[in-house]
């Protein structure tokens, strides 16, 4: 495994409950801004392995990204039993919702701009 999904494993378990990253917002935590798309495959392939809370994981516009309708409306479900709210379009309020991990943390975070 490469220390680069090593972190984002460490980053995506660090996500409280009632809180939701985006794929960027991962990527960037793990050092490794432009990586939003490895982020959806390390998600994708390894969830299930390492229990990995994959529903408090967004797009950049604060939606689900699932194509596929059942998981998508699991993934929903998850949230709003979090307590995360969604507007009448489907949308979470980042503004409010969005995890910012700290960057002193374990997994050594670049620095906040």
């Amino acid at each position: 495994m490469t220390p680069f999904t090593e972190k984002v494993i460490t980053v995506i378990r660090s996500i409280p409950e009632g809180q939701v990253m985006t794929y960027g917002g991962i990527a960037r935590a793990a050092g490794s801004p432009r990586a939003a798309r490895q982020v959806v495959r390390i998600l994708h392939s390894m969830s299930r392995k390492y229990k990995l809370p994959w529903h408090r994981v967004v797009n950049v516009k604060g939606e689900i990204a699932l194509a596929d309708d059942e998981s998508s409306s699991l993934q929903r479900l998850y949230l709003l039993g979090e307590g995360i709210v969604f507007d009448a379009k489907g949308v979470i309020d980042l503004q409010r919702y969005q995890y910012h991990p700290e960057p002193d943390e374990d997994y050594l975070l670049p620095p906040k701009e």
